[in-house]
């Protein structure tokens, strides 16, 4: 299953619709059914600490994709194998356990190409690593905003391609609706988009949430010590009766 996946991943390095659906012809019936719970859940609560889960798997898959052009442009293009599989292994853990230090690199190495394109020639690292730096450090400091953006993009696509593998023992219904690429990629757009809507503007920060927990403790600590006093003084009350 793994070399099948990493060949049908090659599409999403080029303009390739129709080889991007086609990725769910690598996957099983129940790896489906799982990519679509597993987006339902990252469109709802991805830019939270599920966010975890779609930084790993994304700075690995950049790593992947990237990687080997990164290394010709560096003139290391004899050990570009190495070179992807420490980076897609150091992104996958960097995205794991600091999302933002992941978003650092997917989106710094992207527009580093970029600028090292726009620059050219023997230049190309002159622009290259400003792009690097500059991309990378906005896409860090907006990490709750891509983070919602990303998760919601991932998870609509997971659950398109979950859907068309969960579908594919049913054949023509999944050959289909794969048949349609633009189709399956305005119904992700969907998706994404309503995750995204829902994670930046409807659900609260993990800011607002910790405050209003925060607020919650106190409130349940001012009631613990009205309690405390109210016992006291009945206490009191009582034992000063009983001298009288």
């Amino acid at each position: 299953m793994t070399a099948p996946l990493l060949k049908a991943l090659e599409a999403y390095q080029r303009f390739d619709p129709p080889g991007w659906v086609d990725v769910h012809r690598s996957f099983p019936f129940w790896a489906g059914l799982i990519g679509i719970v597993a987006g339902a859940l990252m469109l709802l609560f991805g830019n939270g600490r599920l966010f975890r889960l779609v930084a790993g798997p994304l700075g690995a898959l950049v790593a992947v994709l990237w990687a080997p052009l990164l290394a010709m442009k560096l003139g290391v293009a004899a050990n570009a194998r190495e070179v992807t599989i420490v980076a897609a292994v150091a992104l996958a853990g960097l995205g794991f356990l600091f999302p933002p230090g992941a978003l650092f690199f997917i989106c710094g190495v992207p527009g580093g190409l970029i600028a090292g394109e726009l620059v050219g020639g023997s230049d190309w690292a002159l622009g290259f690593f400003p792009g690097l730096l500059v991309s990378g450090a906005l896409g860090a400091a907006a990490h709750r905003f891509l983070g919602a953006i990303a998760s919601s993009v991932a998870g609509a696509w997971l659950i398109v391609l979950g859907l068309l593998a969960a579908l594919s023992p049913l054949g023509s219904l999944s050959s289909s609706l794969a048949a349609q690429p633009w189709g399956c990629i305005i119904a992700a757009a969907l998706f994404a988009i309503a995750g995204a809507v829902y994670q930046l503007f409807v659900r609260l920060s993990p800011e607002e949430r910790a405050r209003l927990a925060d607020e919650k403790r106190r409130a349940k600590k001012r009631r613990e010590e009205q309690k405390a006093v109210e016992q006291r003084w009945a206490n009191y009350s009582k034992n000063k009766g009983l001298d009288t």
